[in-house]
């Protein structure tokens, strides 16, 4: 039974510019204060950049992010879904990082997410930089591995950076291969692109069975039949989506730190998010939002828009699972 404490407030009722902004205008349920059944689907904020290597900022973006969600109304113009008249939802706040230790950041996340798992939330997570994505994995994937279906103008499969560095945004997908939290013949990755400093992604990728579609074939293919072949990877399984700012053309996303151009558009970037239907999504993530490198806002409601096509999928799926 759909809760109607956990609804928006309504533009009609209170001027979206007004009040304390918190994603989509939910009400705010800390983590702690959750009973075991009443929120269903948790919005968190990961304001945390530890693994960024160049241009930072991701930090900031779960806030700005927030900010941008006032604008998010009620219902999907295009599908109709009202998502949450289908499931309960609520902003569960930000995960605590520790900006001066990367691996206490990492541990923190991981416990946090642990929690979520354990009241039965299914997490929309807000990010910070992609790094963030690994102990979400380790927190949900405990037990078996998951599926993923990864947009992202980059694999993150690299092995390390500077000699050895083995935790930064460019690595979280090796380690989730390696540490077995995603099956590699179920994960799909969706836009690659840019220049390179080599091959030894692309060859990882090859050689444990991830599927890339680099953004030729996505452009030469279209966005139906490529998430047709997504959905077919990612199976019936349990599958994480994971959704990188960059994989959209920085000239309607350019609030990102690695920006690649020859990306999607906008359009695209919001008709892949509801091609998602059909997936058993077990949590999802938007990450890379960067508020330096987005003065007029704009990256970070589109953001909050492909957030919210994520919402209705996983609300719809819920409420088909509940019925």
């Amino acid at each position: 039974m759909v809760d109607k404490a956990f609804r928006p407030v309504s533009g009609f009722d209170l001027p979206r510019f007004a009040g304390v902004p918190t994603f989509m205008r939910l009400p705010h349920v800390p983590l702690e204060d959750a009973r075991i059944g009443q929120v269903q689907v948790g919005f968190i904020g990961a304001p945390w950049d530890g693994g960024t290597t160049n241009r930072p900022g991701p930090r900031h973006g779960p806030r700005q992010l927030r900010d941008a969600s006032t604008m998010i109304r009620a219902e999907n113009g295009i599908t109709g879904v009202r998502p949450f008249e289908l499931v309960n939802c609520a902003d569960l706040g930000d995960v605590g990082p520790n900006p001066a230790d990367l691996m206490d950041s990492l541990a923190r996340m991981e416990a946090f997410y642990t929690r979520v798992r354990a009241q039965g939330i299914l997490p929309m997570t807000a990010g910070g930089d992609h790094l963030c994505t690994l102990p979400i994995l380790r927190a949900l994937a405990k037990g078996r591995p998951l599926g993923m279906i990864h947009f992202d103008s980059h694999t993150d499969l690299f092995h390390s950076y500077f000699g050895g560095t083995m935790y930064t945004h460019g690595t979280p997908f090796r380690r989730a291969v390696e540490e077995g939290l995603l099956d590699p013949h179920r994960v799909c990755m969706i836009g690659i692109r840019g220049t390179a400093y080599d091959r030894e992604d692309r060859d990882f990728a090859k050689a444990v069975g991830i599927r890339v579609i680099p953004i030729e074939e996505f452009h030469a293919r279209g966005c139906e039949d490529v998430m047709i072949e997504a959905r077919a990877i990612a199976g019936a399984g349990e599958t994480y989506v994971s959704y990188d700012i960059d994989f959209v053309d920085p000239a309607y996303a350019p609030g990102t730190g690695t920006p690649e151009v020859g990306g999607p558009n906008s359009w695209q970037a919001l008709l892949v998010a509801r091609l998602l239907k059909g997936v058993n999504i077990v949590g999802a993530d938007l990450v890379e939002v960067s508020p330096p490198f987005d003065a007029s806002g704009g990256t970070a409601f589109l953001g909050v828009s492909i957030m919210f096509e994520m919402l209705c999928v996983m609300a719809e799926q819920m409420a088909g699972e509940s019925a």
